[in-house]
């Protein structure tokens, strides 16, 4: 048999991943292989007769399967980035074997009994800060996965695991299956009035590359959000609407029976780890610690921000009404009249801002910004295989031309990915024998794509979401840990958002949108006017973005509080748990929940509020840059050596008091919303 590149020394680059070798026949066999010499190394720590210590047992542990992870982070990127149905047929396979060999090593008596005794002793072995958070991880994660359990609850939880790996697994690919299963096809003018033409040169292409006349609108973000902003036939923006909010909801692809199944065993498998809800395990690992802490910070922001919601809402509504509209604000509605409405306050909307945020441009813009806050450079290498041709990568270097990390950059929608934009990594950040072995990172977005007449031309949205997972990126990228587990974005899910919501800061500046924004033909500067249109409308609706996001942080937080399994149909609870945020009439048909994949195929059960309890951290964090000068070296070295650099390496608020030498206040976030 030929030889298995995934299961050879990557002889590459930086040992980058051979992608231009790598098929999918590779993937089960190196599965199985690599878990069978991750079983061994397992074994070896286990039956070993030497006196446990941090090193013979933590930091084997730590080192061992490493393999393993990196052919799983290859497989699971690609399963997410560029995906078919054959690997994900395979990835319904896989993961069950993943959950089985980790279940495998948490169950394990002699190798529990050894973390344990390690644990026992911690004060006896002289360890920094790094390697007390690693024991104490480690300790706690095989505790809270049920190693001190009977022999009967282990093997509920085994079970119960490997169900719920499947059930995640298929979440997602339902929702992108959903995605891809609807387009709309539109041949007459009157169906496109009010659509720049820009979106519709990218329509067209869809249609053609379908080989149909006119255009195709799809429910990908770069297709999507335009249409509902500019279309002016209502009927069409509602069809749109629904088939978006309802997607997974009684269609081919529904989630309903998959969303209750995975409750149910989350809940079940923490009633087993004695806890009353499944909030309670998770949180309990959170800075904010537990879910009345949760409730009341967003409650306490939704009292903030619903009376500027509701003006907001009334606002728009009355401004419908003067251009005609004979009825109550829908869903469907507000993208579009807000548009206009922004568009007659400010003087502002995507497509006057969009020809000077050309994608290439605003990439270069970025890279200099690192570059001025941390000396880092990007060097473009060609030579470095890749899993599509559209992906970039760059060779990250620090200012001495010491290497620092590769950068894969992948940015425009196709049916093989999923939607969104995240970061991620091939290989994290770690040090072993001296040696520091750096990260591979990656950003995979959904930008709008270059037609036959215009480079990729960016939203304002998608300009402050590059900057977001560039803030992800630089996480990884500049870690300086001596564990994986520990190291770049490795931290608490509400801590980690800080890195990416502070550089979103930097959009809304005069100084950075100086630099960056140029008209793509004439490469002329963005005005001023048009830059202090930016800034003076950042706060346009800012109520009303408040409360949407607090409403999916309760709609979470309901799910994974209750204390027995769910048996009412899933509309019916996500309304009452959002009832306290809502201002548009229900409609019929819509489910959030059901495509709600940050929660249940992502990492961010009972953790979405994390979203807005960084956002307090990253507007606190940037009142130190705005109090120094946004570009001030001692502020972003300061950040750079506490934050970016420590990944988890010790308690999160630790991090952030070395840093800006007290506690954070939600003060700046209310201020800078517009809201006190």
């Amino acid at each position: 048999m030929n030889k298995n590149p995934l299961l050879e020394e990557f002889s590459t680059p930086y040992e980058s991943v051979p992608f231009d070798k790598i098929e999918l026949e590779h993937y089960m066999p190196a599965f199985k292989q690599s878990i069978e010499n991750a079983r061994i190394e397992i074994d070896e720590i286990a039956n070993s007769t030497e006196e446990p210590t941090f090193k013979n047992t933590i930091e084997g542990l730590e080192y061992s399967g490493q393999q393993l992870d990196r052919i799983g982070s290859v497989f699971f990127n690609l399963n997410h980035a560029h995906t078919n149905d054959e690997m994900q047929a395979m990835a319904r396979e896989i993961s069950p074997m993943l959950t089985e060999f980790s279940n495998d090593i948490i169950m394990n008596e002699k190798l529990f009994k050894r973390v344990k005794q390690v644990y026992a002793k911690k004060d006896e072995f002289d360890l920094n800060v790094e390697q007390t958070k690693l024991l104490t991880d480690r300790y706690k994660s095989f505790v809270r996965s049920g190693a001190d359990l009977d022999e009967e609850k282990k093997g509920k939880i085994r079970e119960i695991s490997k169900e719920l790996s499947k059930l995640t697994l298929q979440f997602g690919e339902n929702v992108l299956a959903a995605t891809n299963n609807f387009e709309l096809h539109l041949s007459k003018k009157e169906d496109v009035a009010g659509l720049p033409e820009g979106i519709l040169e990218a329509a067209s292409a869809l249609a053609k590359e379908k080989e149909k006349e006119g255009w195709i609108f799809n429910l990908q973000f770069p297709s999507y959000v335009p249409f509902m902003q500019y279309a002016d036939k209502r009927e069409l923006r509602e069809k749109m609407f629904k088939a978006y909010s309802s997607r997974c909801f009684n269609d081919k692809f529904d989630n309903q029976k998959t969303i209750h199944r995975i409750v149910e065993l989350r809940l079940a498998k923490v009633h087993l780890l004695g806890y009353e809800t499944y909030a309670d395990y998770v949180l309990e690992e959170r800075m904010a610690k537990s879910a009345d802490n949760v409730i009341n910070f967003l409650n306490e922001l939704l009292d903030a921000s619903m009376p500027k919601a509701q003006e907001e809402f009334k606002e728009l509504q009355e401004y419908a009404k003067s251009l005609g509209a004979d009825f109550d604000l829908q869903r469907w509605d507000w993208a579009y009249y807000a548009e206009k409405l922004k568009t007659e306050k400010f003087d502002i909307n995507d497509e006057i801002t969009r020809p000077y945020f050309e994608l290439e441009r605003v990439k270069k813009g970025i890279f200099d910004l690192a570059t001025k806050l941390y000396g880092i450079q990007f060097k473009l290498n060609a030579d470095i295989a890749k899993y599509h041709e559209e992906v970039d990568v760059y060779e990250v270097l620090d200012k001495e031309g010491n290497f620092l990390s590769l950068f894969y950059a992948d940015f425009h929608p196709r049916s093989t990915k999923q939607g969104g934009a995240w970061m991620t990594s091939f290989v994290d950040q770690y040090k072993k024998e001296n040696k520091d072995y750096r990260p591979h990172i990656s950003i995979v977005c959904n930008f709008t794509r270059p037609t036959e007449t215009k480079p990729s031309l960016l939203t304002f949205n998608e300009v402050t979401t590059f900057l977001h997972e560039f803030g992800h990126a630089l996480h990884g990228m500049l870690s300086k840990c001596t564990y994986s587990a520990l190291s770049g974005t490795n931290v608490y899910r509400d801590f980690v958002e800080l890195p990416s919501q502070f550089m979103e800061n930097f959009a809304f500046r005069k100084e950075w949108l100086d630099e960056v924004a140029a008209h793509y033909e004439t490469g002329e500067k963005i005005p001023q006017e048009l830059i202090q249109k930016i800034i003076d409308s950042s706060n346009f609706l800012s109520g009303y973005g408040f409360v949407r996001q607090i409403s999916f942080g309760l709609n979470d937080m309901a799910w994974h509080s209750v204390k027995e399994p769910i048996t009412n149909p899933v509309g019916e609870f996500e309304d009452k748990a959002m009832a306290s945020t809502e201002l548009f009439s229900k409609v019929n048909g819509s489910c959030m929940s059901t495509a709600f994949s940050h929660i249940f195929a992502g990492g961010y059960a009972a953790g979405y509020y994390g979203y807005k309890w960084a956002e307090v951290l990253d507007a606190d964090a940037f009142e130190a840059f705005k109090e120094n000068g946004i570009y001030d070296q001692a502020t972003a070295d300061a950040f750079r050596e506490n934050v970016l650099e420590k990944g988890g390496s010790d308690h999160p608020m630790n991090l952030y008091l070395q840093f800006r030498g007290k506690a954070p206040s939600i003060d700046p976030l209310l201020k800078r919303s517009g809201l006190k």
